[in-house]
């Protein structure tokens, strides 16, 4: 099939690339030429696993190529993938829907034929009429034009195998005989045969879908980061309590990691939004909860300060501090709401040195945080510190020597963020070790 994908940011360019994969032509569509450009030449403008080999793959291949024409892309096929970003609204939570409608305005007029725009952002339920009443105004095909919802369920780090290979596939139409449907099938057709259990719905129930998975996902997060804070007052494991819970069906362990919680572009943005239209539909009350999921969150960055103003006598002035960690999660380099660097900036401005490393996030973390010092180097950051902070659970740091590192310390503690160092190995080298939840 022919097909574009407007809006190449983390989902787009990744939508785009795998899309090509499946063997789809398909040309993607931005507005920011640098990045159109970089994407030609077969790399993304971020980090994401296995996604560069894609884009070199396809764009050599003449498969897949990016513009900035709106003409072109209109002209390229008949179904269009919108990506575009929906940010949180700013000083409020509502998602900020400027550039999804901007998106939909552009394209609309270069509509002359029958297509298909399926909308994959994230947004407040309701918004698919107003995209079908834009298109259906100014496109000279009218109501030839058809919405569907394919609303995206990727994660970070793992993007390129949640597009090939996802846990489901949702299609959403305001018709149940919808002619869309046959074009959406004909898309995935390799990812439905793989097995992929397709749910066929109405544009709401698909609009929901998003924000309410992402929703479950960090009330499931933030409860096991409320034991935690029961468990370190009383003395218990909170690691091995959520494998106690996990074992149980209904509950599971996947998804149940407690530590520094939740950050990134999606869970904090995506639960407050989803309040913000609660809200506007007049059903607040069914989503009060999730206020304190947003704060039990918020919670176990303010707890990790504590912590460290805790083992440094209650004063971190002037004291010298190594991260481990700027990424809100590890193999990736995004760093929006990235709880590490949360911690490393209150820290910074409660008077303290703050020295950050990590594997991939070091440029966009200098460009948010540009007051905290960074060394690509995990060893070299410890160097002189009087307290090391765990707090992005990239692999290679539990490969590091905790008795190399035991030399290069002023004073050999850590606090384990994330609860992945061997707490065992670390002590045997010398080191205090506090870890969130655990005695």
């Amino acid at each position: 099939m022919k097909l574009t994908v407007i809006g190449c940011g983390y989902l787009g360019a990744t939508h785009a690339a795998c899309m090509a994969e499946l063997g789809h032509d398909v040309v993607g569509l931005d507005t920011d030429t640098d990045k159109v450009h970089l994407l030609n030449s077969g790399r993304a403008p971020f980090f994401e696993r296995d996604l560069d080999d894609l884009l070199a793959k396809h764009t050599a291949s003449g498969r897949l190529k990016f513009t900035a024409s709106y003409a072109e892309a209109a002209a390229h096929g008949d179904l269009h993938f919108i990506g575009v970003g929906t940010p949180q609204r700013a000083g409020e939570n509502a998602y900020d829907l400027g550039h999804l409608f901007g998106a939909v305005r552009r394209l609309a007029p270069r509509l002359h034929g029958p297509a298909v725009v399926a909308v994959k952002s994230t947004v407040p339920v309701g918004t698919a009429p107003r995209i079908a009443e834009i298109l259906h105004e100014f496109a000279p095909a009218g109501e030839k034009v058809e919405v569907a919802w394919n609303p995206e369920f990727l994660r970070e780090s793992s993007a390129v195998e949640d597009t090939l290979r996802p846990d489901r596939l949702v299609f959403g139409f305001n018709t149940e005989q919808s002619w869309a449907e046959a074009v959406l099938r004909q898309c995935f057709a390799k990812t439905i045969e793989y097995g992929t259990p397709t749910i066929v719905t109405d544009w709401a129930t698909a609009e929901l879908a998003k924000a309410s998975a992402n929703s479950f996902l960090a009330t499931k997060i933030s409860f096991i980061n409320a034991m935690a804070e029961v468990c370190e007052t009383s003395g218990a494991d909170v690691h091995q309590l959520a494998d106690i819970l996990g074992h149980d069906a209904r509950i599971g362990r996947s998804g149940m990691r407690p530590g520094l919680g939740f950050g990134g572009g999606c869970l904090p943005k995506d639960i407050r939004g989803f309040m913000a239209r609660a809200g506007e539909l007049g059903a607040d009350q069914a989503l009060t909860f999730l206020r304190e999921v947003d704060a039990i969150n918020n919670r176990r960055r303010e707890r990790i300060v504590g912590l460290a103003r805790e083992q440094l006598g209650g004063n971190v002035m002037g004291k010298r501090i190594a991260v481990w960690g700027a990424a809100f999660k590890p193999d990736t380099d995004d760093v929006r709401d990235s709880p590490a660097l949360t911690v490393a900036q209150n820290l910074h401005e409660l008077g303290a040195t703050v020295t950050v490393t990590d594997p991939k996030a070091l440029d966009n973390a200098r460009k948010t945080h540009p007051r905290l010092d960074y060394t690509d180097d995990p060893v070299a950051a410890v160097q002189d510190a009087v307290l090391l902070l765990h707090l992005t659970e990239w692999p290679q740091y539990g490969h590091v020597d905790p008795r190399r590192l035991a030399t290069r310390a002023a004073s050999p503690t850590v606090i384990d963020g994330r609860g992945t160092l061997d707490a065992a190995r670390w002590r045997e080298a010398g080191w205090t070790v506090r870890a969130l939840g655990r005695p």
